[in-house]
């Protein structure tokens, strides 16, 4: 083994003719059960997001070396189609030539000032084009900052404290949105995980998707994926976002849509273009930064110009608007015309089709909805077809869809581990490849419907 074939290993006595070290198999091959022991060692759970880790599905995690357009390639060489494009971020594919072009020539400049710099203009000058509701546009680095930044804005701006959210919904690792709601229409919400205070989520509500709360003056805003992306792929019921629309206006409420997932995948302008439905705040996230960490939020001028420097609601950030992220997100944007949203909408229908006959034809039970550009996969004869809210979502069959994630692996389809997941069509994913993955399908699913049987 040499480090031509394997790159990343820079261990000692790394050679051909024999390899000693810990990530390397007997036959001088890097080992994705060594390599994810040794992090083990090093990474809580050996990974730094924890559905990685492989939990609710069973087995073992791959680890990648490398990746090219609709495939990944793990560290023993084995290569995958890829259906988790890093959970969305990734829309052209893998390592896109504009994209690394673009890395490349704002790394030789160097990674990061400190300083405005014309790319953080150019992105957000993108992102207003294509989103009319986004007046002003603020740079950060995770889908999770600019909604815990929405969060803050809305309150600074309403001088109110009481959020909105929804059952379901996933709005990244911000105290006051990781809640668990109750029973009942809306109820307020108790911390999700262990380390958030009760205080942290005291004054966040929490109600059934696709059902409109009634909302008092103490609410600063409502929060919602617009396409429940967390929860398989749910899209909103006629006249929910309409009403959530009325309803903040009512009481004088902001409306904030979660666009992390949909923005810029689902059409040009994300799902509020598609619902012709403009929130007083949008979050951004993947798609924006070419595969990069980055978020952003964005909103009418009036709403926006609370953040600092010139309003009292502060925001800031070292590598806000890096030269990286935002080199890979317009490169990204500029490569995603209005003919590419009409092949990916056509491939996401194509793909869905294709693997609802694959699993029908082995009898294994599933449905596969499809929002836009965005498929789901519901597992199980008693699941909730179509899926409405949080509550139909979990009727899907966690143990069956983890049969098939694992048999979709061994025939070589990686998917999302986690049985709640989108399925993430790009433009990469060529008929082809589409034919492919729904021939592996339908092995897989006789696969599953056998480990299940038995």
């Amino acid at each position: 083994m040499t480090e031509t074939m394997i790159p990343f290993c820079d261990e000692a006595g790394c050679s051909a003719a024999g390899c000693t070290a810990t990530i390397c198999t007997g036959a001088g091959l890097p080992s994705n059960t060594a390599m994810f022991a040794r992090s083990q060692a090093a990474i809580p759970g050996g990974v730094n997001s924890s559905i990685r880790a492989f939990r609710s599905v069973g087995g073992e995690p791959y680890v990648v070396a490398r990746a090219e357009g609709a495939t990944i390639t793990d560290v023993e060489g084995t290569t995958y189609y890829d259906l988790v494009q890093s959970y969305g971020a990734v829309i052209l594919g893998h390592a896109h030539p504009a994209v690394t072009a673009a890395v490349t020539a704002a790394a030789a400049d160097g990674t990061s000032y400190g300083a405005p710099t014309p790319r953080e203009m150019k992105l957000a000058e993108a992102i207003s084009e294509r989103v009319p509701s986004c007046e002003r546009v603020r740079l950060m680095n995770s889908g999770t900052e600019a909604t815990s930044t929405a969060i803050r804005l809305a309150r600074g701006v309403t001088g109110r404290d009481r959020i909105v959210t929804f059952a379901g919904n996933f709005h990244g690792a911000t105290d006051a949105l990781l809640v668990a709601g109750g029973s009942g229409i809306a109820t307020l919400g108790l911390p999700g995980t262990a380390g958030v205070p009760s205080a942290a989520v005291a004054e966040t509500m929490v109600a059934p998707y696709n059902v409109v709360p009634t909302l008092t003056d103490e609410v600063a805003a409502v929060i919602v994926e617009p396409v429940a992306a967390n929860m398989g792929v749910v899209a909103p019921a006629p006249g929910f976002l309409d009403g959530l629309r009325a309803e903040c206006d009512r009481v004088g409420a902001l409306l904030i849509f979660d666009e992390v997932i949909t923005g810029f995948r689902l059409s040009p302008g994300g799902a509020q273009e598609k619902y012709d439905l403009a929130p007083d705040i949008t979050c951004f996230g993947k798609v924006i930064g070419g595969g990069l960490p980055i978020g952003s939020i964005g909103g009418r001028a009036d709403v926006m110009e609370h953040l600092s420097p010139l309003g009292p609601v502060f925001h800031a950030g070292t590598l806000s608007g890096n030269p990286l992220a935002t080199a890979a997100g317009l490169a990204a944007l500029s490569e995603l015309t209005p003919d590419v949203y009409i092949e990916l909408l056509a491939r996401a229908r194509h793909l869905a089709a294709l693997l609802r006959d694959a699993c029908a034809s082995a009898g294994f039970a599933a449905s596969f909805p499809v929002v836009g550009t965005l498929v789901g996969m519901v597992c199980g004869e008693e699941a909730a077809n179509p899926v409405q809210n949080f509550d139909d979502a979990k009727t899907t069959d966690e143990a069956a869809f983890g049969a098939f994630f694992r048999a979709m692996l061994a025939e070589g389809v990686a998917m999302a581990p986690g049985a709640y997941e989108a399925i993430f069509v790009g433009v990469a994913h060529t008929d082809d490849v589409i034919d492919r993955i729904a021939e592996a399908a339908e092995r897989a699913a006789r696969r599953a419907v056998a480990e299940l049987a038995g």
